[in-house]
């Protein structure tokens, strides 16, 4: 079986109601027009497009529709939160977790986003799963001890079945929109080291059959030698996401 080849849009905190319904219809006609291979299109906007894109998608299996985040309870007297029930309700299939960002500016750790990464699961939502090291970590050479823990703690709780609807997301922090990017062979010699974490942990065929998706300023430019290295499986596009034309030159990268 061919690991899937996947790229995920996540247009963060920008587009507001109709700047999104503008943008999403752009990328389902371009990708109609354009996309001849078989790679799935993952496009993350903010909770108020969701139920609105999905319906835009209706035309193409192509192209899925995932949220940013999830609450890790199912319900109750959380104010300003939304379940992974609500997401899979708009019609939504994936959900970002564990985003640098999330991890940073809101404190989410390894045990919350295990929790998240089940609930996620349990209600039909695949996680796109995300890890990465910090500047200083890369520079004090600790970032396969970062990594292999955020795996360890995050989703190698998950049974064999669960853990085969997860996409592991690659952003080591210290490429993303600051303009720097891993070189290729950086990107890929994590990408080999978590795919042979996951055969560690489980067996080869699953992480012969896991997603890595590469996520660190990724861009039409870099994007070919990126997707060309054995273990990147795809990306996770922030910033290129938000223009049409940049998101679906690197989707094109895979016809």
């Amino acid at each position: 079986m061919t690991r899937k080849k996947i790229v995920a849009g996540n247009w963060k905190m920008n587009l507001d109601y109709n700047e999104g319904l503008s943008l999403f219809s752009e990328i389902v006609n371009m990708v109609k027009d354009e996309i001849t291979g078989q790679q799935q299109v993952v496009v993350c906007p903010p909770f108020i497009h969701l139920h609105s894109l999905v319906q835009l998608a209706k035309g193409t299996d192509k192209v899925a529709v995932g949220a940013q985040n999830a609450h890790q309870k199912e319900s109750g007297a959380y104010t300003g939160e939304v379940s992974a029930k609500m997401v899979k309700s708009t019609g939504a299939a994936y959900v970002i977790l564990g985003h640098s960002e999330r991890r940073q500016y809101f404190n989410e750790d390894n045990q919350l986003l295990s929790v998240k990464a089940e609930v996620a699961l349990s209600n039909g939502l695949k996680p796109i799963f995300c890890i990465g090291e910090t500047l200083d970590e890369r520079e004090a050479e600790q970032y396969f001890d970062v990594i292999k823990t955020q795996l360890k703690e995050g989703v190698f709780g998950l049974s064999t079945e669960q853990f085969s609807q997860v996409i592991i997301a690659y952003e080591p922090i210290w490429a993303i929109g600051t303009g720097k990017t891993a070189t290729a062979e950086q990107a890929q010699e994590i990408h080999a080291f978590i795919r042979n974490e996951i055969a560690d942990n489980y067996n080869q065929e699953v992480a012969d059959q896991t997603t890595i998706l590469y996520g660190g300023s990724c861009n039409p430019k870099n994007a070919p030698e990126l997707f060309a290295q054995l273990d990147i499986d795809g990306g996770l596009i922030g910033g290129a996401s938000l223009k049409s034309r940049d998101f679906l030159d690197i989707v094109k990268v895979f016809n």
